[in-house]
C-alpha cells in the first residue's frame, strides 16, 4: 500500500499463495467454533478453494452450535470471475448470518444490482439478519425489521483508509459483546474506524479502549 497525501492510497492486492486462502474444513474442525460467541466470516474467504468450503463450513457449524455468525461482505473485485459469481456465493453465506456488515459498494455487489436501495431490498429477502451499512464520512445505517436507523459519524481528517473496515468491525463487536444496544455498538464501530483512518497504519494502529473513550469524549460523547 502506498500513501500519497492527502487523499490517495494506491493499493496493490497480492493474494497468490496467501495463508487464509489455504484454510480447509479440517482447519475449521480444529478451531473452537462451537465454543465461540461470535464467528466472523468474510466474502473474500469465498473467492477460492479450499477457503470457500472452509468458510461455509465455519458458518454452518457456528450457526448449528448456537454461535452468532457475522458476515463481512468484503468484496474484492479482482478476486472474482464476475460480480454475479460473488453475489451467488455471499448470499448463500448470508443465510447463516446473525449480522451482515458492508459498504454501499459491497452491498450493491452482494445483490448484483445497480443501486443501494435496491440492494438492501434484495438482501433483506435473503436474510433476516440486521444489515449494517458503512457509509464512511456519513456514519453508518442499520436496517432491521423493516426500519432504518442512521448512526452519526465522527468528524476527523482522513489520512489513510486502510484498516478502516477491520477497525469498524472490532468496535462493533466489542459493543455487542458488552451487551450494548446495536445502535450504540455501531457508534463504537464508527469511533474505532474514525481513529484508524487518522493514522498512517493498519493493524498495529488499532486504538485501545482508553483511546476510544478519550476520542468519543472529545467529540461530544456517545
Amino acid at each position: 500500500m502506498a500513501i500519497q497525501p492527502p487523499d490517495r492510497f494506491p493499493l496493490t492486492f497480492y493474494r497468490e499463495g496467501c495463508a487464509d486462502r489455504e484454510l480447509t474444513t479440517e482447519d475449521v474442525e480444529r478451531a473452537p467454533v462451537a465454543e465461540s460467541a461470535i464467528v466472523l466470516v468474510t466474502g473474500t474467504g469465498l473467492s477460492h478453494e479450499p477457503s470457500r468450503s472452509a468458510t461455509m463450513h465455519a458458518a454452518q457449524s457456528a450457526a448449528a452450535a448456537g454461535s452468532q455468525v457475522f458476515v463481512d461482505v468484503d468484496y474484492r473485485p479482482d478476486q472474482w470471475s464476475s460480480r454475479a459469481a460473488f453475489a451467488a456465493a455471499v448470499q448463500q453465506l448470508m443465510r447463516h448470518a446473525a449480522l451482515v456488515i458492508g459498504t454501499e459498494e459491497e452491498f450493491v455487489a452482494a445483490a448484483d444490482t445497480d443501486d443501494v436501495e435496491g440492494a438492501i431490498g434484495t438482501l433483506q429477502k435473503v436474510t433476516d439478519a440486521p444489515l449494517v451499512l458503512k457509509r464512511g464520512a456519513r456514519g453508518a445505517t442499520l436496517f432491521r425489521n423493516g426500519t432504518r436507523t442512521d448512526v452519526a459519524p465522527f468528524r476527523i481528517e482522513v489520512l489513510n483508509v486502510l484498516g478502516a473496515g477491520d477497525a469498524f468491525a472490532s468496535g462493533l463487536i466489542t459493543g455487542i459483546r458488552r451487551g450494548w444496544p446495536l445502535e450504540r455498538a455501531i457508534r463504537m464501530g464508527n469511533a474505532t474506524g474514525a481513529i484508524v483512518v487518522t493514522r498512517h497504519g493498519c493493524a498495529n494502529f488499532m486504538p485501545t479502549d482508553a483511546e476510544v473513550e478519550a476520542f468519543v469524549r472529545d467529540q461530544g460523547g456517545w
